[in-house]
């Protein structure tokens, strides 16, 4: 029952729109399935660092230490910031089809190798910089650690559980985007979209500076 419960919170904890959700669905938006998938794969690559620090003590020591915190907020926030911000100057300089150059059929944006690079940078640095990623890491996973287990090794697995969920959940939504491509690759649609995303973005960001610890 403890695995039951586990895997539902996980699943929960995916649903609830956050940082990730608004930074994958702006880069699948923007550049289709492939770009959404590595923003992803870099979310989840913080994930499942910020677990292991949990799990050696490290995030711990982060959140201690009230410069090092700051220093997170502070990078975490000015990322979505500056997303937020180059989604709608976008949106505003677009006359004609966004990203032109790169047709959005279906999803499946002509992506460039260097393209699906930044994606997965930008997906692993809104969370690396995420206080608050530590702080679910290091409250969220122990509770789920039943009595008398290897403590390390559970939280391992735990962490390995977490991302698998996150994965399948986000691949749903990547996937969904992909099929509504006839409706999202209208000019006037994207244009829209753009707006939404970067005002949420900046809105996510100036959150996160204004946070209470």
């Amino acid at each position: 029952m403890v695995w039951v419960a586990f895997v539902g919170s996980c699943l929960l904890l995916a649903m609830i729109p956050g940082v990730s959700t608004a930074v994958i669905l702006r880069q699948t938006l923007r550049a289709g399935r492939s770009s959404g998938a590595a923003a992803l794969l870099g979310n989840e690559t913080g994930i499942f660092l910020w677990a292991m620090a949990a799990v050696f003590g490290l995030s711990a020591l982060v959140l201690a230490s009230e410069v090092a915190y700051g220093a997170m907020k502070a990078v975490g926030a000015a990322l979505l910031v500056v997303m937020g911000v180059q989604s709608l100057w976008k949106a505003r300089r677009a006359p004609v089809p966004l990203d032109a150059s790169v047709p959005y059929d279906g999803g499946e944006a002509r992506t460039t190798g260097g393209g699906l690079r930044r994606s997965y940078g930008l997906g692993l640095a809104t969370c690396g910089a995420n206080p608050k990623a530590a702080v679910f890491a290091m409250s969220f996973l122990p509770q789920f650690v039943p009595q008398g287990a290897h403590v390390p090794l559970t939280l391992t697995l735990l962490a390995g559980i977490w991302v698998a969920v996150d994965v399948v959940w986000y691949v749903g939504v990547i996937w969904l985007i992909g099929r509504a491509g006839a409706v999202l690759g209208r000019p006037a649609v994207r244009r829209r979209l753009e707006q939404v995303s970067g005002a949420v973005l900046v809105a996510l960001g100036v959150r996160v500076a204004l946070e209470v610890r």
